[in-house]
């Protein structure tokens, strides 16, 4: 199948090559997003591979159809960026990629975790510089602390088994709870329970309508003083405003954050010789409790190597018998990352 890839980077082509040598699917790389300014790139295409700062709506997909698109193959696990009913008015079927590497991004979760209580990032710069003291750096034990998670899925689930191993006292909210997570010694509770009792609240729900500004000016008030937010699951999951109003009166005592509400723009490109015109992201870049990355968690030699297999498998499942199992309809909600 022919297929233009959009929003791709050197490590993208690298594993896609390596995994195309066993389908053989004709890939053209675009390095550009898929937006209503690139649409025309894709015009003769019967698939598009496309990542999660793709858009993907009504506009876009009513000229990817008129280009002959058929097929939406999302190289990730969430799919918020895709209007799903205007997929289906336009017969595009859209696959994605449900389950790369859980363990990459629960790992990269407790990474930022630890970071960020024993402030490791800014004893490296210190002992760069020749300054070894040791002021500014106290941290705590998580041993007997309380963890929070709210989203008890595949990579809720790993974090929880993580935890339970520096053996905290484990919370969690879902609306679905999970087995694995109470088998390891978590307590479901409700969302109010979780913000209030726990020393870190870590995030691993779907962006869906529901979850949008879960975390807002009104949540962050019942939050222990002193918490820590882990986000790795969707930029607006959280209010970045109220988030930072929550930082100013130490309501909030570090953030540690893979994902931005409005990082498009921004996030997988080297801006280093820019100026950085968001406003909301500069101030955060400011506080020395917040540790940001860049969409990195996912970002780890298995996990490419699977959402490149997993990517291309759902385009020859669908181009020989026209179905995958991976494909998303729009009264889906659930599974995403």
């Amino acid at each position: 199948m022919r297929v233009a890839v959009f929003s791709t980077k050197p490590y993208d082509r690298r594993f896609f090559d390596h995994a195309n040598c066993d389908f053989g699917h004709e890939l053209t790389y675009f390095e550009p997003r898929l937006t209503r300014e690139t649409v025309s790139l894709a015009e003769g295409f019967p698939a598009v591979c496309v990542f999660v700062n793709d858009v993907l709506d009504a506009d876009v997909l009513e000229q990817l159809s008129a280009g002959g698109t058929q097929v939406i193959a999302l190289r990730c696990a969430g799919f918020n960026n895709v209007n799903l009913s205007a997929a289906e008015q336009f017969g595009i079927k859209v696959v994605r990629v449900p389950a790369y590497s859980p363990y990459s991004v629960a790992e990269h979760t407790v990474g930022l975790m630890l970071t960020l209580n024993r402030k490791i990032h800014r004893a490296y710069a210190r002992v760069r510089e020749g300054n070894f003291s040791l002021e500014g750096l106290l941290g705590f034990d998580f041993h007997g602390r309380t963890i929070g998670v709210v989203g008890t899925g595949q990579i809720g689930m790993l974090v929880t088994r993580i935890m339970a191993g520096f053996d905290c006292r484990l919370l969690g909210f879902d609306m679905y709870p999970n087995d694995d997570c109470i088998s390891l010694g978590l307590e479901y509770v409700s969302l109010d329970t979780v913000l209030r009792e726990s020393d870190v609240v870590t995030l691993h729900c779907p962006l869906t309508p529901e979850t949008r500004h879960l975390i807002n000016a009104q949540t962050i008030k019942q939050m222990k003083p002193g918490v820590m937010l882990i986000n790795t699951s969707r930029g607006a999951v959280v209010d970045t405003r109220a988030v930072i109003d929550g930082l100013k009166e130490g309501r909030i005592g570090s953030l540690g954050i893979d994902v931005y509400e409005e990082e498009a723009d921004y996030f997988f490109e080297d801006l280093s010789q820019h100026m950085i015109a968001d406003d909301v992201l500069a101030r955060l870049l400011t506080f020395p409790n917040v540790l940001m990355t860049g969409h990195q968690a996912f970002f780890t030699q298995d996990a490419l190597s699977a959402i490149a297999e997993t990517t291309l498998k759902n385009l020859e499942k669908i181009e020989q018998t026209g179905s995958s199992k991976n494909e998303v309809k729009s009264q889906q909600v659930k599974g995403q990352k």
